[in-house]
């Protein structure tokens, strides 16, 4: 570091200028990001609500020794996303069962929060019917119309104003599901003549905003200032710390060689 500094006296004064350069050029990308970005953040506003069945209608199969409950619902089609279906009051090894005639996907993992890389466009499958068996009288069944993450929650587009991106963000939201028709099964052993508790709810999607993606300038930038003064601090720290060892054991030995000097020349 020594003989670098005395082959180019201004080594010091580069560096810094090489720094202070990087960070105005790193806040300018970030100016950039912020300002002139063309990524548009679009919310949807999920609403839940209870889906009214129609009139139940029983079914004993003397033969099989099952007794059938059935019952027929007309979904909200516009912008339909999740179907939740729960059963409660199920006897012992009774199944229930959701039918679409377009086909719905769902999988066991679906909605559960403890489930580990679980994805429901990879695992979820799509069906007429799905059917599962009751575990202490308790059931559900969690459906979706489509997998695709874009149509519900938030997602991302690129556009050249707001207005266009609020038109390919309505485009994204706004479906119909067709049929809108599904049918419950319930199916128990032995003559029931109790029907068990049917619960269907289901979600519709409504766009609720449509942003210009924003970075945190001040935030990005102080970032972006600690990632250059650390990676000239790894540089420069260790140059410098060799640096100032090196001149204090030059001095040592040159206090040395003046004792040494004065001694000789007391003698």
């Amino acid at each position: 570091m020594r003989k670098a500094l005395a082959q180019n006296p201004n080594l010091l004064r580069t560096l810094i200028g090489m720094g202070l350069t990087l960070i105005l050029l790193l806040a300018y990308a970030v100016y950039g990001a912020t300002i002139e970005s063309e990524v548009y953040v679009y919310s949807a506003e999920s609403n839940e609500s209870v889906v009214a069945l129609e009139g139940v209608e029983r079914l004993h199969d003397s033969d099989t020794n099952t007794t059938t409950w059935t019952w027929d619902a007309n979904l909200e089609s516009n912008n339909l996303t999740w179907i939740n279906l729960t059963g409660t009051g199920l006897s012992s090894g009774s199944t229930i069962s959701i039918s679409n005639a377009a086909g719905i996907y769902s999988h066991p993992d679906l909605g559960n929060s403890d489930a580990e890389d679980f994805s429901c466009s990879d695992s979820c499958s799509k069906s007429v019917e799905h059917t599962v068996n009751s575990s202490d009288g308790y059931a559900s069944i969690t459906s979706l119309t489509d997998p695709d993450p874009a149509l519900r929650g938030k997602g991302s587009i690129y556009a050249d104003s707001q207005e266009e991106a609020e038109d390919k963000s309505s485009e994204i939201i706004s479906t119909s599901f067709e049929p809108s028709t599904v049918r419950i099964t319930v199916i128990e052993n032995g003559n029931r003549t109790v029907n068990p508790t049917i619960s269907l709810t289901q979600v519709n999607e409504e766009l609720s905003s449509v942003k210009q993606f924003e970075v945190d300038a001040a935030t990005e930038f102080m970032w972006a200032l600690a990632a250059v003064i650390g990676c000239f601090s790894m540089v420069l720290v260790p140059s410098f710390t060799v640096y100032f060892a090196a001149r204090a054991k030059q001095k040592k030995l040159e206090v040395k060689l003046e004792s040494a000097k004065e001694a000789l020349e007391e003698e």
